[in-house]
């Protein structure tokens, strides 16, 4: 674990843009990490779409997500950065989250200052905790960490509601109180990003969500402002509703599989994904010791 949160930290202080696509589960992760990517981020949106089926409006508690993000981590060997919503609730929850957060291996976690429950950054109905709250939460979270090498990122939602002063005001106190990094969601613009990068000390991970619509800064203009990574947090979430929809489509009108090969993985690469080979042999390895055992 420990290694993969440093491998995190040093992804992000290395010169150009990284780019982290979003898991929605193990297997998504697995094929994350066998395309070449060198981070993984989990995001509450794809989390409340593939284990509910429902919007991302904060209906999920702190325990469904730490066990998401422990099957996540535990199917890949990439750092997993990790949404910890509010903290789900206080500063005691804030406390148990961090913890659950940590021991299910994540390299890094992000909270919000947004109300419990709370909601999409992209969706209307936000609202925002006093500051003064969201500094206690913080040292909470900082003092609840057990290892240093875990980067903890306070995010502040209070861009759409009093504008960008109040985002960075509050992004350059959570990063004095100690915070790893500091986000002002919904400051995706190149002129809003050149200000944070300016104003706001630590790394900034920017995001392109398919939840804010078809217009994102491109990740070529985001390595050129000096942006250290950019995730997409929904991306493959939203490649796989498409594919399994279509291919359902496909399989009521026609009633035949014939359509459809091209749209499936090959059996071969599939389990290739899944490690078949690694369970069979260390079956294989297991049965023969216990067999030799007997001989004895």
């Amino acid at each position: 674990m420990t290694s993969a949160r440093k491998a995190f930290r040093a992804l992000l202080a290395k010169p150009g843009l990284t780019l982290i696509p979003g898991a929605y589960d193990a297997l998504s992760a697995r094929i994350i990490e066998e395309q070449g990517f060198e981070a993984i981020v989990g995001g509450g949106y794809a989390a409340a779409g593939s284990l509910l089926g429902q919007p991302d409006t904060g209906q999920s508690n702190m325990r469904d997500f730490a066990d998401h993000y422990a099957r996540i981590c535990d199917a890949v060997e990439i750092p997993v950065y990790a949404d910890g919503d509010t903290g789900f609730g206080g500063v005691n929850n804030v406390r148990q989250m961090v913890k659950a957060f940590e021991k299910a291996g994540v390299a890094a976690l992000f909270f919000t200052d947004q109300v419990f429950p709370s909601r999409c950054g992209y969706l209307p109905g936000k609202q925002v905790i006093p500051l003064e709250n969201m500094l206690a939460k913080l040292k909470a979270a900082l003092d609840a960490r057990s290892d240093e090498s875990m980067m903890i990122c306070a995010r502040t939602d209070v861009f759409a509601l009093e504008g960008e002063d109040a985002a960075i005001h509050r992004c350059q106190l959570f990063m004095e109180a100690g915070a790893d990094m500091a986000k002002p969601q919904g400051i995706d613009k190149p002129q809003g990003i050149t200000r944070v990068l300016r104003e706001v000390k630590g790394p900034h991970i920017a995001t392109l969500s398919q939840a804010a619509g078809p217009a994102h800064t491109s990740p070529a203009e985001l390595e050129k402002l000096g942006v250290s990574a950019a995730t997409l947090p929904s991306l493959t979430l939203f490649a796989a509703a498409k594919a399994v929809r279509d291919s359902l489509a496909l399989l009521k009108r026609d009633r035949a599989l014939d359509h459809l090969q091209d749209r499936l993985i090959p059996l071969d690469d599939y389990y290739k994904i899944v490690r078949l080979d690694e369970q069979q042999a260390r079956e294989k390895a297991c049965d023969d010791a216990g067999l030799a055992l007997t001989k004895k």
